[in-house]
């Protein structure tokens, strides 16, 4: 069954650290079978509080979700992540 990862942005601390995360996330997915459905597109917030973007992106399930959010390289692309910015992150089986 289909896993989606979806991450919610909701307030940027630094654009730089933002920017190395950026620049080294298409070499994470690597080896790893991941769709990315959304990626910054727009949207509007129909319920709940403000985000800044939102990323969604399809795994084959759960298990590969997590193999590619658990890896060294993601592991090592997040680091700038979370010193970037204030996120939110799903992982969410689907129903297809």
């Amino acid at each position: 069954m289909p896993a989606y990862i979806i991450f919610t942005r909701t307030k940027t601390i630094d654009r730089g650290e933002l920017e190395k995360y950026w620049s080294m996330i298409k070499k994470t997915m690597n080896g790893h079978a991941i769709e990315v459905l959304v990626s910054y597109g727009n949207f509007d917030v129909l319920e709940g509080e403000d985000i800044e973007g939102i990323v969604v992106a399809k795994f084959p399930d759960m298990a590969s979700a997590k193999n590619w959010y658990y890896s060294d390289s993601y592991k090592a692309a997040a680091a700038h992540r979370i010193k970037g910015a204030i996120y939110n992150g799903v992982l969410v089986e689907g129903i297809f």
